[in-house]
């Protein structure tokens, strides 16, 4: 490739990139990702049954952290 063909390409994708940054920026600043109706939404269309899952899955998770840190600390000690 040629010398003027490389400098091209490089001011090409750094002119779409800088476009894609002031895109985002502008995004971020008008609100476009804001969703402030989203929990509500969703608790909304939860049935108890989903909620009793949740806390469920959210228990045995837990659990199994506790489970992994004790058996971790027993690897850990000395034998006696």
């Amino acid at each position: 490739m040629s010398e003027e063909i490389v400098i091209l390409m490089i001011g090409v994708s750094t002119f779409l990139g800088a476009l894609g940054l002031l895109a985002l920026i502008w995004a971020v600043k008008t609100g476009q990702f804001d969703d402030h109706s989203k929990f509500i939404d969703a608790v909304k269309h939860d049935s108890e049954e989903d909620l009793r899952d949740a806390a469920m899955m959210s228990e045995k998770k837990a659990a199994h952290k506790k489970r992994i840190k004790e058996l971790e600390r027993k690897k850990c000690m000395p034998a006696d």
